[in-house]
């Protein structure tokens, strides 16, 4: 049994969980400080690919990464690198579907945290970096954990953006998710259950882990 896909998803999802980190996290604080009227339209945008189907962002990144597209064309002309059919294009795909999770979960960490403690900490003469990074990531570690374990188990599950961005290479873009779709196109139903019941295992990891997450906070 190859195990690349189960590789080739871990890899993925681990490297989209840190973008996604990185990028929700930086969106939410600052989104959340803006007007009601300007944050509102600015949720909408960042929201949007959790409502969308899967394949419609596929088709949206195909649009703009294809070989012979705007931003394809410039990176493969550029750096000669090319930004479809390759297993880091995947990480494109999932970092994209699984934004909103980290950015929603995130923004109402954020929106929770008491003010009052910020308000505190300025008159003590911190500013505004001290604030986020000793005040706000402390107290509101809960939500962004949550966003993560929410968003590494969206990008490992993801196929409908990956299978059209990447598609299914053996040994090279293969995850789990199309590995299973490529063995029941192919009638081995045998090693697609197996596979299948992989996904479940980590599926059911990851739900277990939030669970405990949830009860620990619901105690503090």
């Amino acid at each position: 049994m190859d195990l690349y896909p189960l590789y080739n998803s871990v890899r993925i999802a681990l490297i989209s969980t840190v973008i996604i980190f990185f990028a929700g996290t930086a969106a939410a604080y600052y989104i959340s400080r803006l007007p009601r009227a300007v944050k509102g339209f600015l949720d909408v945008i960042l929201t949007i690919p959790l409502v969308l189907p899967p394949t419609v962002i596929g088709y949206l990144l195909l649009r703009g990464l294809g070989p012979h597209r705007l931003f394809g064309e410039f990176f493969m002309n550029t750096f000669d690198i090319r930004l479809t059919m390759t297993w880091w294009s995947t990480v494109i795909a999932t970092s994209v579907v699984s934004f909103p999770l980290m950015y929603r979960s995130c923004r109402g960490a954020f929106e929770s945290f008491d003010t009052n403690i910020a308000d505190a900490a300025r008159t003590l003469g911190h500013g505004g970096t001290f604030i986020f990074w000793r005040l706000m990531l402390p107290v509101c570690r809960s939500g962004i954990i949550a966003g993560m374990v929410l968003s590494f188990a969206r990008a490992l599950g993801e196929y409908g953006a990956t299978s059209m961005v990447s598609g299914y290479i053996p040994g090279e873009t293969a995850t789990v998710s199309t590995t299973v779709y490529q063995l029941w196109r192919t009638e081995n139903d045998e090693l697609a259950m197996k596979w299948v019941l992989i996904n479940l295992l980590i599926s059911f990891t990851v739900l277990f882990f939030m669970n405990m997450l949830e009860n620990r906070r619901r105690k503090i």
